[in-house]
């Protein structure tokens, strides 16, 4: 299985010379906030894929035009192709603006979703701001969560996506790394993802949270 990955910044590539063979086979495209609605909803009518979404810090937009035929999975944990995906939309808060939150609302954000995460485990985290210490960054509106680490930590998703902080901001921030068992990706732009067909069983949990996948 292949997926898109985009977040922040629209590419060129893929809205104002857009072609088909571009897509490169995607399955589905996972978008990690800040994109206008318009290239969503221009991605998902021409890839004719699904696309999984959630909001970034400037995403107040969404309330009243949201991307059409995209799914938003913010909050939410969905299943695509055996693959459970879970997203939590949202930055540090920095300035009292929409889709901000500070460490303990995050944290609290994920403890609801603890019992769908506990039922069937966690393949794909998809965020907007990235985990502390991944490819964060020192300014309060681009630090990283820990309670991320803590979820990667417990659950040991094969990937985590995230957006936010631009590969331009610096030279030495990372498309890709490693945490345990999870690959860090920062979907700054576009980055395609090559996945097996189906998720492999994980490792058990912390805590006797373990759990396994579906074979």
């Amino acid at each position: 299985m292949k997926l898109l990955v985009i977040s922040d910044a629209p590419d060129p590539g893929l809205w104002d010379y857009f072609s088909r063979e571009k897509l490169q086979g995607a399955d589905a495209i996972l978008s990690c906030g800040d994109l206008p609605a318009a290239y969503l909803s221009f991605l998902v009518t021409m890839a004719n894929r699904p696309l999984f979404y959630v909001h970034g810090n400037h995403d107040v937009r969404y309330e009243q035009q949201p991307p059409e035929g995209c799914e938003c999975i913010d909050g939410r944990v969905v299943e695509f192709k055996g693959w459970r995906i879970l997203g939590l939309g949202g930055c540090m808060a920095y300035n009292g603006g929409a889709h901000q939150y500070t460490e303990g609302q995050m944290r609290r954000r994920i403890a609801k979703l603890g019992w769908a995460a506990r039922r069937g485990g966690v393949d794909i985290l998809v965020t907007h701001a990235p985990a502390q210490g991944l490819g964060d960054m020192e300014d309060a509106c681009h630090q990283g969560f820990a309670c991320f680490r803590d979820l990667m930590d417990r659950h040991s998703p094969r990937y985590h996506v995230y957006g936010h902080v631009h590969l331009q901001y610096g030279a030495g921030l990372p498309r890709v790394q490693r945490y345990g068992q999870t690959t860090v990706v920062n979907a700054s732009g576009k980055y395609f993802l090559e996945l097996p067909d189906r998720p492999y069983a994980a490792p058990a949990r912390r805590g006797g949270l373990g759990w396994l996948n579906s074979p």
